[in-house]
């Protein structure tokens, strides 16, 4: 898996590419959160779940589905927020979408374990792709907080978090390329 702190930068960059109104802050810290939630399925190792179960790691909760769940419920808890403090339910629903999402994604980047369950509960079959640059984390904390931690966060500052300061990079510069702004802003 890569970090929490790899998957979470990927989610906080989508909300800012998704949600550009500074005033929509808190659903970027939202995303970077659904982009890392999926790891909660770690919890099983100590529960004794078998490593190539649904229910284990890189599972059933890196699925799409439970990306299309987690949209769903988050969107519904953002009809909450004041009316002009929330963005259009359509564009929120695909930045938690796509931030869960992301999570599975960058596991297939990661070069251990069983590869990600992309299409579970109904296909089991795991995936991971061709190319695989992101040194896997350790789960224990212990372990992360070591050279295996540093390794780690070297591949994803080149893999990560530097493809991330690109995006915001060419956002931050499009409204001077382009005198006319998208409709979607």
């Amino acid at each position: 898996m890569a970090s929490a702190f790899g998957h979470a930068a990927l989610g906080a960059t989508l909300g800012k590419l998704l949600l550009p109104n500074r005033r929509h802050w808190p659903y970027w810290i939202a995303a970077g959160i659904c982009a890392a939630l999926p790891d909660v399925d770690s919890v099983g190792y100590r529960l004794g779940v078998p490593y190539d179960s649904i229910w284990e790691h890189r599972g059933l909760t890196h699925s799409l589905l439970a990306a299309v769940v987690v949209a769903a419920i988050g969107t519904l808890l953002a009809q909450l927020a004041r009316p002009g403090q929330r963005p259009a339910t359509g564009r929120l629903a695909l930045l938690l979408f796509l931030a869960t999402a992301s999570h599975g994604l960058l596991d297939a980047l990661t070069t251990g374990g069983l590869g990600v369950a992309f299409f579970s509960p109904w296909h089991l079959e795991r995936y991971f792709f061709p190319f695989r640059p992101i040194r896997v984390s350790p789960l224990s904390i212990r372990s992360f907080f070591g050279a295996k931690g540093l390794r780690v966060l070297a591949s994803e500052t080149i893999w990560v978090g530097l493809p991330c300061l690109l995006l915001l990079g060419w956002q931050a510069l499009w409204p001077f390329s382009n005198r006319r702004r998208p409709a979607w802003h």
